[in-house]
């Protein structure tokens, strides 16, 4: 099947028997079972989703769905769905990682995963070390003999940078470390990292892939025998159960994934052009644009650009409240990948104070995408025509 088709009857269950093809919404916590049946912990289970389904925490009809038609979707074996996608992330890392292991992060990406990284994993014995990602040859350099994992965001959030992910894959492959890659800005309708040699794919899918901006949920995908490795551990014992209701709702989205995040890329593309010439915005970062410094990178690695662009302004905190005061069709608001437009100020010195904690050269390339500050804007479903309006009315 194509992908587009995918995004419809991956994992796609009809119902046997009311013959129903929208997924049912299994909500039961417990399912009957034979004595005999099923097993009283996860410990030595080759495969947890090979058992009957006995109880939620571990396995449900709905969730087990949406897994497989994220696999299939990413091209995958298999599929852990979770609670968020920061839950993802930290299984990933609490499967992966053990004490006197050594972490590769990108020293931008995700909010929550960062500081996951660089503020709790140390207090478990995990040493880590956050590089920027574009530069190959920092990353080559930051390898130890006890790295285990390095991980991956692109492109990252918040300033759009991309990661070579075919080259950083073959240089922790030649010293047996795993790679991941948080995809969630990309979406498996930009990129697929497995097919560049990624281990593992972890999408936020509360954002572009449920689309609708009303469930939490993550995902991490992979071949069969890490994913099971994880969901044995974290899954079972760390709790991030995904609700089979967001399970529900964020298949609903999937169903639309493809045709959403192509409306939305090329908006995005218009907006980043609009933008760029506008008096009052200094400059604009979108990795469809000539002028971002990856740009031929984004064609090859990059099916579609996406939803996110960044646009910088002179004072940015005086814009932000301006912006927030004048929008009528962009929203003033965090979060990404909803149906509606948002716009959000991510002031450098507050993400590196509460976050990043950037110096010297890695302050410096921050600020190369983000100056003083980005203005994140995330494009929804509207007319292009009148978020552009609303924009040239808002900024000026």
């Amino acid at each position: 099947m194509h992908w587009e088709t995918l995004a419809l009857d991956g994992g796609l269950v009809i119902d046997p028997t009311t013959k129903a093809i929208a997924p049912n919404i299994s909500m039961s916590v417990n399912n009957l079972l034979a004595p005999g049946d099923g097993a009283f912990s996860a410990d030595g289970v080759e495969d947890l989703t090979a058992l009957p389904y006995l109880y939620a925490r571990w396995t449900n009809p709905t969730v087990r769905q949406l897994e497989q038609r994220m696999a299939a979707l990413e091209g995958a074996d298999d599929a852990l769905a979770t609670a968020t996608g920061l839950a993802a992330i930290a299984a990933m890392f609490l499967t992966c990682l053990k004490a006197g292991d050594h972490l590769i992060i990108s020293d931008v990406c995700y909010a929550g995963a960062s500081e996951l990284a660089r503020r709790i994993l140390p207090d478990y014995g995990i040493e880590v070390t956050a590089v920027n990602m574009s530069r190959l040859d920092a990353v080559a350099a930051a390898f130890r003999p006890n790295t285990r994992l390095v991980h991956c965001e692109s492109p990252c959030n918040p300033i759009l940078r991309l990661t070579d992910l075919s080259a950083v894959a073959a240089l922790a492959h030649q010293r047996d470390a795993l790679v991941s890659v948080d995809s969630t800005l990309a979406t498996p309708v930009a990129t697929r990292p497995l097919s560049l040699g990624v281990d593992l794919v972890i999408h936020s899918l509360t954002k572009f892939i449920n689309g609708h901006g009303d469930a939490l949920g993550g995902i991490v995908c992979g071949r069969k025998q890490i994913v099971e490795k994880i969901r044995s551990r974290a899954g079972v014992y760390l709790g991030a159960s995904l609700s089979a209701h967001s399970a529900w709702l964020i298949m609903r989205g999937i169903d639309t994934l493809f045709p959403r995040m192509r409306a939305v890329s090329d908006s995005a593309l218009r907006l980043a052009r609009f933008l760029d010439g506008h008096p009052g915005v200094k400059s604009v970062t979108y990795p469809g644009l000539d002028t971002h410094p990856q740009h031929a990178l984004a064609r090859r690695q990059m099916n579609a650009f996406g939803g996110i662009l960044t646009f910088q302004t002179d004072a940015p905190q005086k814009m932000a409240i301006q912006l927030a005061d004048r929008l009528r069709v962009v929203h003033y608001a965090f979060s990404l990948g909803h149906q509606r437009s948002i716009v959000v100020l991510l002031d450098t010195n507050e993400m590196m104070t509460s976050t990043y904690g950037l110096k010297g050269a890695s302050l410096d390339d921050y600020r190369a995408f983000a100056g003083d500050g980005v203005f994140r804007l995330s494009v929804g479903l509207e007319s292009v025509e009148d978020i552009i309006d609303d924009l040239d009315q808002a900024l000026r």
